[in-house]
């Protein structure tokens, strides 16, 4: 099992239909050779949803062989950043290990009582390219994890593709993070994602999306890019006119200093009519996350 109190830090980004070619062509990624694995996940909880109301992910991953275990509590973060704690190990086979679960600090209290009642609730298919990067950023060296997520959530009955990035920072500091994001963005198009896999698949089967109230221009920037998330799984249009009016909010912020206000005004005009993000869509939302720099609770 890793260390006691591991952290995950990592950048998650949406793909347009033309971003996951677009990413492997990109030349950064020329000289860099890629791993090709495909994952089978099945995540757990209890039938009343005990696990994902305290925002935490349990799941079993087949991948080359192996069956890992690994147990995600709620992060923090926003424009597609997100820190959580993460444990993750291997286990002898397609069953939950519940006695190391238990262990566990996020099991300590009220949900100690539930692992008995743990079930299969959702499953995520995907094929991932990846890609181990180590490279020097503003005389730092750091250690990044890319992944290229191309498959389907399968919850409740129904279905919603996955076409996805992270970055994952293995060593160094969080800056690596956006430079490298920023750096995709010149010619893929994409935009940051504030729903984990396991928040996509829960919101489908219950076919519930709720949007938090904003206030802050880091708030709106959130609600935008959750509403974008709700859109492309649910195909409400509904979703797609939260987004647009949060952006506009968004971009007549009276916080927002001019260089921020003028990535916030380009984000509206980004997006084609199906809320794909334009390659302008990803720079400009990225710049203006990196810009406000927030913390805020995560799906």
């Amino acid at each position: 099992m890793k260390s006691p109190n591991p952290m995950e830090v990592e950048l998650k980004l949406a793909l347009a239909p033309t971003g996951p070619a677009a990413l492997t062509q990109h030349p950064y990624l020329a000289s860099h050779a890629a791993h090709k694995q495909s994952l089978t996940n099945t995540y757990f909880d209890t039938p009343q949803g005990d696990l994902a109301k305290a925002r935490i992910a349990l799941r079993l991953r087949q991948v080359d062989g192996q069956v890992l275990q690994t147990v995600k509590t709620a992060g923090q973060g926003g424009g597609g950043l997100s820190q959580r704690e993460e444990w993750e190990w291997q286990v002898a086979g397609p069953q939950l290990d519940l006695a190391s679960i238990a262990k566990l600090p996020p099991f300590q209290g009220e949900l100690s009582g539930v692992l008995d009642a743990l079930v299969p609730q959702l499953s995520t298919d995907f094929t991932r390219h990846s890609w181990q990067l180590k490279e020097g950023v503003q005389g730092q060296e750091s250690h990044i994890e890319l992944v290229l997520d191309e498959g389907e959530i399968i919850s409740g009955g129904y279905r919603t593709p996955i076409r996805e990035a992270e970055l994952e920072l293995k060593g160094g500091e969080p800056e690596a993070l956006w430079a490298l994001a920023l750096t995709l963005a010149e010619q893929v198009p994409l935009r940051p994602s504030d729903s984990s896999k396991a928040a996509r698949g829960n919101a489908l089967s219950t076919r519930h999306w709720p949007l938090p109230e904003a206030h802050s221009p880091a708030e709106w920037l959130h609600r935008a890019t959750l509403a974008l998330d709700a859109y492309h799984d649910s195909q409400q249009a509904s979703f797609l006119n939260d987004a647009q009016q949060a952006l506009a909010t968004l971009a007549e912020h009276p916080e927002l200093d001019a260089t921020a206000r003028a990535y916030a005004q380009a984000l509206s005009g980004a997006l084609d009519a199906h809320g794909q993000p334009k390659e302008a869509y990803g720079k400009a939302a990225l710049a203006l996350a990196h810009r406000l720099a927030y913390q805020t609770a995560l799906r």
